[in-house]
């Protein structure tokens, strides 16, 4: 009996050691999880970096999730700013009419493989609305040159009068003015380059709070060719949106080196447009990027 205790002990130990193991190699080949890299980084990190498919590390998802956006600084809500009719086509994009929000197309499908596990119960990802739980929000407020993720935490409370929803992903819209940082590592318009948006959870006063930096696609590391602003910014949305609901906290669905879904497939194939889906002010079509589907072993359009 003591034999058979000690080798169930060395074989506990020998799990947590290969799972510390793969925590810290996964962060080693990835060192921003939960950052969409620029088009350089995917090239040099992602594009032959392998991986296989994701794997379930028995965090949550979203199965029912809402976006709301948050335009933040005085552009967004002037009717004479090119930037207003930007942010009516981004939530446009996000709230849809009819079968055209993003949430209940088949680029967003493609997540329904996906689930978590609760008390033996296997919860998969559905297609929703994500509109439903309220419109956009605009603060008129000039955020900062540098936008940190402290600030942006505080923009969400803000916004939400400190009683924020669990099953909402806040997205916070910035200016070309501002540019996003994570520590030492920046968006377009900053001094280290490294990420082009990002999603994120904090806890606040008992919840779990799901986020995400969307700066401006200022420069050509986060442009995809023949791409508008507006499209741009929904080749964002569509990979964070998407990442957020897969792995809000970071702990359910990514791949052997710490990629997750929309990392794979981040630029390449290349990013697309969708006109049956909806156009935008500009009259361009709605913008997405290819998903990792574990069913097909690879990036997919739709499904």
């Amino acid at each position: 009996m003591r034999k058979q205790s000690c080798l169930v002990s060395l074989a506990v130990a020998m799990g947590l050691m290969a799972s510390m193991a793969f925590a810290q190699n996964a962060r080693n080949y990835n060192p921003l999880p939960r950052h969409f890299p620029t088009i350089q980084r995917y090239v040099v990190e992602f594009a032959n970096a392998g991986g296989g498919n994701l794997s379930y590390h028995n965090g949550p998802v979203i199965t029912t999730a809402y976006v709301i956006p948050i335009y933040w600084g005085p552009s967004w809500s002037s009717s004479s700013n090119p930037d207003h009719a930007i942010a009516s086509s981004l939530t446009n994009f996000i709230d849809g009419t009819g079968s055209n929000g993003f949430g209940i197309t088949g680029e967003f499908n493609v997540i329904t493989q996906y689930y978590d596990i609760t008390s033996g119960h296997t919860n998969y990802i559905g297609k929703s609305n994500l509109g439903n739980a309220g419109g956009a929000l605009y603060d008129s407020s000039t955020p900062p040159t540098n936008v940190t993720d402290a600030d942006l935490q505080a923009e969400v409370l803000k916004m939400t009068n400190n009683n924020p929803r669990t099953d909402t992903i806040y997205e916070v819209f910035l200016p070309a003015s501002s540019y996003s940082s994570d520590g030492t590592a920046t968006s377009c318009g900053g001094p280290n380059l490294q990420y082009c948006a990002y999603h994120g959870n904090f806890s606040h006063s008992g919840l779990d709070v799901k986020y995400a930096s969307m700066p401006y696609p200022s420069c050509g590391g986060c442009q995809s060719s023949g791409f508008s602003t507006t499209q741009n910014f929904e080749h964002f949305i569509s990979h964070e949106t998407r990442e957020a609901v897969t792995d809000e906290d970071g702990t359910a669905w990514y791949d052997r080196r710490g990629y997750e879904a929309d990392d794979k497939c981040a630029w390449s194939p290349t990013p697309f447009t969708d006109s049956s889906t909806g156009a935008n002010n500009d009259g361009t079509a709605f913008a997405y990027q290819y998903e990792w589907s574990n069913l097909n072993s690879g990036c997919v359009k739709t499904r």
